[in-house]
């Protein structure tokens, strides 16, 4: 599949940012987005979005033999629900595999669903709370959740599973 490079500049995707070496997040690609993220090399995509990706992204992702884990397979009964800690205890799990990685972790925006995902791993390093918070509302702007805040607060990081060969950044 070939990519159009705009000018001969990367685009990186919607509230991309780096989490940690080789752990990336951000809303959803679109096709001007492609060439960034294929230069990522990533190994895996945990998509947490309850919509299907579109069809152009499907293909990129597996002309780049991306594994892609879907996570988003139920919407919140309301959009001010947070993200299940299911989903969260999963993300992370596949997250911490270090044969996962390079990884990037998205939602249509960017903003909720990764920004949790993102605050309790944040806290599984031990990050205080207010860094924590810090970074969630630099992600998601004015449209902060104080529900994810809270899950984040309350979230029990003794029921993460952190494998022997973690990550050296854990």
């Amino acid at each position: 599949m070939e990519h159009v490079v705009v000018g001969g500049s990367l685009i990186p995707p919607i509230n991309f940012g780096i989490v940690e070496e080789n752990v990336y997040r951000s809303g959803m690609p679109n096709e001007l987005n492609f060439p960034f993220i294929e230069k990522l090399q990533l190994a895996t995509i945990i998509y947490l979005a309850p919509e299907e990706p579109s069809p152009a992204f499907l293909a990129f992702i597996d002309d780049q033999s991306i594994d892609m884990v879907p996570l988003g397979d139920e919407a919140p009964s309301a959009p001010w629900k947070p993200t299940s800690e299911d989903v969260v205890l999963t993300a992370l799990e596949v997250l911490l595999a270090p044969h996962r990685a390079p990884l990037l972790i998205m939602c249509n925006l960017g903003r909720h669903r990764t920004g949790t995902v993102v605050g309790c791993l944040r806290k599984l390093q031990r990050w205080a709370l207010t860094s924590v918070f810090e970074e969630y509302r630099r992600y998601a702007g004015a449209k902060v959740r104080l529900m994810n805040e809270q899950f984040i607060e309350l979230f029990d990081t003794d029921l993460v599973s952190v494998p022997k060969t973690a990550p050296e950044w854990l």
